[in-house]
């Protein structure tokens, strides 16, 4: 994802198609051709989430892509997990685009916290320098507040990634505007630390364009259980357009 495009760049987090095709022992649907037809479609990215039970994706799926990625040179590839888990040896060997730091414990269903400092800085502060040493850059997944953005900076980070959880449950009640402001003081407090935002987590056609129209600067979008639900309808090509066409949206609102 080319930082000298102001737009937004929308990253497709393929989980959930492995996640399917688990279920039985065909090898279908396959992760590399949803990520192909998305890339095609005009994605600017492909995210993966490799958790160390192997639930969805798994170390040959992060290998295959990577290769798929060689022939897509403009996208990026985001690989997220925890780095006292098994982040790092995918890192190490892939070195992806981006590495996204994920405080999940190894059975957790599901993201539901960011990185707290300056409680996580010790242990994440290595790990951070030798991804950089590696080319990689790094972005934290942490809760809406404004005060941990600096911390997040002098750890290393290079971005960090609001997780907007809380703002799609009170999407559409009485919270929405309050959970809003949260996230734009927080994104105007990473910019003012130094740091690229990025957003994700329940993101989706119905309250993306809205969230990227007040909250500043937000460079990437990573969205998977959403946008598959879309694709299931609409197929790969389609759901990548109805995004993309949403993120425009809010750019000309900004306008």
């Amino acid at each position: 994802m080319t930082s000298a495009s102001s737009r937004t760049q929308l990253s497709v987090n393929v989980n959930k198609v492995a996640l399917v095709r688990n279920t039985r022992h065909l090898g279908i649907p396959s992760v590399v051709r949803a990520a192909e037809l998305c890339l095609a479609a005009g994605a600017h990215g492909i995210t993966v989430h490799p958790r160390p039970d192997q639930r969805h994706i798994r170390p040959q799926d992060v290998l295959d892509l990577a290769g798929l990625l060689k022939a897509w040179p403009q996208a990026e590839y985001n690989i997220e997990g925890n780095p006292t888990q098994n982040l790092m040896a995918f890192i190490r060997r892939v070195r992806p685009s981006q590495a996204t730091f994920v405080p999940d414990s190894e059975d957790q269903f599901t993201s539901d916290h960011g990185w707290n400092f300056p409680q996580d800085a010790g242990r994440l502060k290595p790990l951070i320098a030798e991804c950089r040493e590696l080319g990689v850059r790094v972005s934290l997944f942490m809760d809406p507040l404004p005060g941990q953005m600096q911390a997040a900076r002098a750890a290393g980070a290079d971005r960090v990634e609001l997780y907007t959880e809380p703002y799609a449950a009170a999407w559409g009640s009485e919270g929405q505007e309050r959970e809003m402001r949260r996230y734009a003081a927080a994104a105007q407090a990473a910019l003012e630390a130094g740091l690229g935002v990025n957003a994700g987590h329940d993101l989706n056609l119905h309250n993306l364009g809205a969230f990227l129209a007040r909250v500043p600067g937000v460079l990437e979008v990573s969205i998977g259980h959403a946008f598959i639900g879309d694709a299931l309808e609409r197929g790969y090509g389609a759901a990548v357009n109805a995004y993309l066409q949403c993120i425009d949206q809010a750019e000309a609102g900004h306008g």
